[in-house]
């Protein structure tokens, strides 16, 4: 009867109408979006390797295995193996299980080099932010879900991923954005393909699952679907920690980095029982990671702590922050944050819808700040706005429209959608109003549609009355601060697009090394030859090879310091090397068979004291 009322004399409601899918394509602005980031991420990379920025840890340490895949054999890495003392036919999956790298092999028929890395992790990137914008328009509606999907594609995350050669974590982000937004969308048979294939990126990753299940442990009719979930991501991390890694030839033990809370996961776990209060010490020791978490949620404006979304980040975000080695793991630099970014932007969007509903149950159970005298409009109605950020899916928001403002205090009738529509979840208005162009609406029913709850004035700035404007801009502004601070910021370096003159004698001492010839090359020297040579890292064990390209005047990986690299270059001289180049610190050596004889050390030594990045 109240329907009948409120439609009496008008067409059908669209909001009666069958929810529509999320489109298969993305519109326009998406798909540019997603260019224009990806071509940026593609020319960052390719800039750094052009001008010896990358590294042989771990760039060629992937080129290698990804080589042997598209010559269909195992992921072998020499440079891994000999330089970490597991012999030179060790396979990357005794090191890291990453089975999806496989993926990429075929690429490596167009162009067989480590270029063809960089621009896959680009544009893998780059793609995380369709599902990223999908879920968020959901949450917050389309326009604003363009300011969450930048400021994703301007995290710092994704900045100090790009400006650390390639790694397994390129996968993840766009994985992880689709498993989320795809469940959240009804369409589970395709998140749990999207689960599958993160169990295949690293021996890790199923920690994402098991904070997808406590994702859902917390939305009511999916705790069961949370339980299957937190299980499985624990018993694929422990089989492919402890017992894949080991068939491979890996050590099990060599990632351990938590000596003080136990010597296995029993044993942390007994301690953790016993001592809870440890387990804090060590997330803030050092303080350097609370500082991580930080920087993880400020940029984005805090919003994800409001977001059960954020705990499918919280056991991996534990996994390294629990540690009490490998600094590497919780510095804000490096790859390790790229693992969670992409959650921590539909965090965002879900944070930033709760907050608004409860900014809007504010406002109803206290009229009388919201406007003067207790006045209740229909703008009442604006919490369908920014509602479904609890609930998933797309229905479109549904309200009755009372007859008319017959008295004060009327309240006009409504119901809250599960989720705003891209379409109809657009701040300022609800779709009825913009089909009513605003007719009919007092001044104060216009100012009432504010994000607020909390005071407001009732002459307030566009930002305020339109507060998907205020999300849009924050967010932006958020993004673009921390720039500066990251590996973005060397975009604006000349030196990344001119070689500088140590650039240009690298290139020149690279150019004197013949194809197919075995070579031990300094760390930012081995990526210009891997597409080429057999590479091994220049160390500080002879490794007895026919060329070795060095650099005697910045200090490299794993040597201490540019003396020891002197010294190392010394030593092969007075074994019978002959120089064959030198400029600007870097020297190519070239040595017979009694030379290489000489270095013999009758058998490689282990370097595993150089803490391992990866």
């Amino acid at each position: 009867m109240a329907d009948a009322v409120a439609m009496e004399g008008r067409p059908p409601a669209r909001a009666a109408r069958r929810p529509r899918r999320s489109p298969r394509r993305p519109p326009g602005p998406l798909a540019a979006l997603v260019v224009a980031t990806g071509t940026v991420y593609t020319v960052l990379a390719l800039l750094r390797l052009r001008t010896f920025r990358t590294s042989t840890y771990d760039l060629v340490i992937f080129d290698q295995a990804v080589r042997s895949y598209s010559r269909f054999g195992a992921p072998i890495a020499p440079v891994k193996g000999v330089h970490n003392g597991f012999g030179a036919d060790f396979s990357i999956l005794g090191d890291h299980f990453s089975p999806l790298l496989a993926v990429l092999a075929p690429f490596y028929r167009l162009h067989d080099g480590p270029a063809t890395l960089l621009v896959a992790q680009a544009v893998l990137f780059a793609l995380a932010i369709v599902p990223v914008h999908r879920f968020a328009a959901r949450r917050v509606g389309r326009r604003a879900a363009y300011a969450v999907a930048a400021a994703y594609a301007l995290s710092w995350p994704i900045a100090e991923a790009l400006a650390f050669d390639f790694h397994e974590v390129a996968f993840v982000p766009p994985l992880s954005a689709y498993l989320v937004e795809r469940w959240d969308a009804g369409r589970r048979g395709r998140a749990c393909v999207a689960a599958l294939l993160l169990l295949l990126v690293k021996e890790d990753t199923g920690l994402l699952l098991v904070g997808f299940g406590l994702y859902l442990l917390t939305r009511r009719g999916e705790r069961w679907a949370g339980a299957a979930f937190a299980a499985a991501g624990l018993a694929a991390t422990w089989i492919a920690s402890r017992v894949v890694i080991a068939e491979f030839g890996g050590d099990t033990r060599y990632y351990w980095a938590y000596g003080r809370l136990g010597a296995d996961v029993p044993d942390v776990a007994a301690h953790l029982a016993a001592r809870p209060w440890d387990a804090l010490a060590a997330l803030g020791t050092p303080p350097e990671k609370l500082l991580t978490a930080l920087l993880l949620v400020a940029p984005f404006l805090l919003l994800p702590l409001l977001s059960p979304v954020t705990l499918v980040a919280v056991p991996m975000l534990a996994e390294r922050m629990l540690a009490d080695r490998f600094e590497n793991w919780w510095a804000p630099h490096y790859h390790y944050n790229a693992f969670v970014v992409a959650v921590i932007a539909l965090a965002t969007a879900d944070g930033a819808s709760r907050l608004r509903a409860l900014a809007t149950r504010a406002r109803r159970a206290h009229p009388a700040r919201a406007r003067p005298g207790g006045v209740r409009t229909r703008s009442a109605r604006s919490g369908g706005v920014w509602s479904g950020g609890a609930q998933s899916g797309g229905a479109r928001s549904k309200g009755l429209r009372s007859k008319g403002a017959q008295s004060q205090g009327t309240r006009s009738q409504g119901t809250r959608s599960q989720g705003a529509r891209s379409e109809g979840g657009q701040f300022g208005r609800a779709p009825s109003e913009r089909a009513r162009g605003g007719r009919g609406r007092t001044r104060s029913a216009r100012v009432g549609r504010v994000w607020s709850g909390f005071g407001t004035p009732h002459r307030v700035g566009v930002l305020v009355r339109r507060p998907g404007a205020l999300l849009g801009v924050g967010l932006l502004v958020g993004a673009v601060v921390q720039v500066p601070f990251f590996a973005f910021r060397r975009l604006a370096e000349p030196g990344l697009y001119v070689r500088d003159a140590r650039a240009s004698a690298a290139a020149r001492a690279v150019a004197r090394v013949p194809d197919g010839a075995v070579v031990e090359a300094a760390n930012h020297v081995g990526p210009a030859l891997t597409g080429r040579a057999r590479v091994l890292l220049w160390d500080g064990v002879p490794r007895r090879a026919a060329w070795v390209v060095a650099d005697g005047d910045a200090r490299e990986f794993p040597f201490p310091s540019a003396a020891a690299q002197r010294d190392r270059i010394a030593r092969l001289l007075r074994a019978g090397y002959r120089e064959v180049y030198r400029s600007h610190g870097y020297v190519v050596l070239h040595g017979d068979a009694a030379a290489e004889d000489r270095l013999a050390t009758g058998k490689e030594v282990p370097t595993h004291s150089a803490s391992p990045v990866r």
